[in-house]
């Protein structure tokens, strides 16, 4: 599913292997990231991760990753949904002190 080349400024090897997991479809992977008790926000509103994990993972990725910013934890570009079409996007990592996601937000760029 993701033929997209993860880009190398994406230096934080957590970030890094998230959007490797979140391109391949890698649920494991992608779930292996994150602390028990992860947060999601989308667009600034709580939202299940466990559910939006199991929906979005095989089915939502990046088609190209245009921004990096916050030494790697703020990835911004064009993004793709089986269900919601084609948009910008951005996702928003917070690591905790075991180096997992703690949070992740994510919402449409402007």
């Amino acid at each position: 599913m993701g033929a997209m080349r993860i880009p190398d400024d994406i230096t934080n090897p957590v970030v890094r292997t998230a959007i490797t997991a979140l391109q391949a479809g890698d649920k494991a992977k992608w779930l292996s990231l994150f602390a028990q008790n992860a947060v999601l926000l989308d667009d600034g509103r709580p939202r299940n991760f466990l559910r939006f994990s199991e929906e979005a993972l095989g089915h939502e990725l990046f088609r190209s990753i245009d921004q990096i910013r916050d030494q790697g934890l703020e990835i911004e570009g064009q993004f793709h949904s089986d269900t919601w079409g084609n948009f910008r996007t951005y996702f928003r990592f917070t690591l905790d002190d075991f180096n997992k996601i703690s949070q992740l937000e994510i919402g449409q760029a402007s």
